[in-house]
């Protein structure tokens, strides 16, 4: 407990120094509600159903763009790093597609796939797949050479050694690039429906801004916000879960 308030006591010293601020007028408390204001128009908007009704479809969007993400991306970047003709047709994409800001393909995704969850679907799958190929081929490319001979001396297929020694090898990096991809999906989201959709969190934080309903909108800025940070949070518990063996087998 104690380790716990001392890693998130910035967060502390934030939320009271918010609430200062806001108390003594040093901001406009218009422009900076306190966070006692904004924590009434958090269970207002939870009472009366709003928050739910308009988080499941972003929560919806993300997560099948992020699941879609991971599996292409991972599988791509693996077979980037093994099969030259792959990296070859790929690669420059990825190089080229890579800083882009992802937020400039949503007229695309729009024209293609209309207003509805498709488009937001599509613009994370692209966005989120990037840095998840990039982490899987920097981790198969670190593949140990010693351990890939091994396989192969002993007679294991192309795709039994990838399975048994790349991705173990290609583990830590490809978890972290799906870390970054998580926080993407997240921005991604927001972003997108913020200019395009008519129900999720985006869309009802654009809404409350422009009635002028500043302590419910820093409400779901900040349940956004909240999200992110427990998504973070279970992934770093799952991904040190994932990454066990290899303590165990260093010592």
């Amino acid at each position: 407990m104690k380790a716990a308030l001392i890693r998130y006591s910035p967060l502390l010293i934030l939320a009271v120094a918010w609430q200062l601020i806001s108390h003594f007028e040093l901001v406009s408390s218009t422009a900076l509600p306190p966070l006692t204001q904004i924590g009434g128009a958090w269970l207002d908007l939870l009472t009366s159903g709003e928050l739910e009704k308009n988080a499941a479809p972003s929560l919806y969007r993300g997560g099948v763009g992020l699941l879609l993400a991971i599996g292409f991306g991972s599988v791509l970047g693996i077979a980037m790093a093994w099969w030259r003709p792959v990296n070859v047709a790929i690669g420059p994409l990825v190089e080229v597609f890579y800083p882009i800001p992802k937020s400039a393909l949503i007229p695309v995704t729009v024209i293609w796939l209309g207003f509805g969850d498709g488009s937001k679907i599509l613009l994370i799958f692209l966005g989120c797949m990037l840095p998840v190929i990039i982490g899987a081929f920097n981790g198969a490319r670190s593949s140990e050479q010693v351990l890939v001979w091994s396989a192969r001396s002993m007679g294991a297929s192309r795709l039994r050694m990838i399975w048994d020694v790349v991705v173990p090898s290609a583990l830590p990096d490809l978890l972290n690039g799906i870390r970054t991809a998580l926080a993407l999906a997240f921005i991604l989201m927001v972003t997108s429906e913020l200019i395009v959709a008519r129900e999720g969190l985006g869309n009802l934080i654009g809404f409350l801004g422009a009635n002028g309903s500043y302590a419910a909108m820093y409400a779901v800025v900040l349940t956004v916000a909240f999200l992110g940070f427990a998504a973070d949070r279970i992934y770093q518990l799952l991904m040190h879960r994932a990454l066990a063996w290899r303590e165990t087998a260093a010592t």
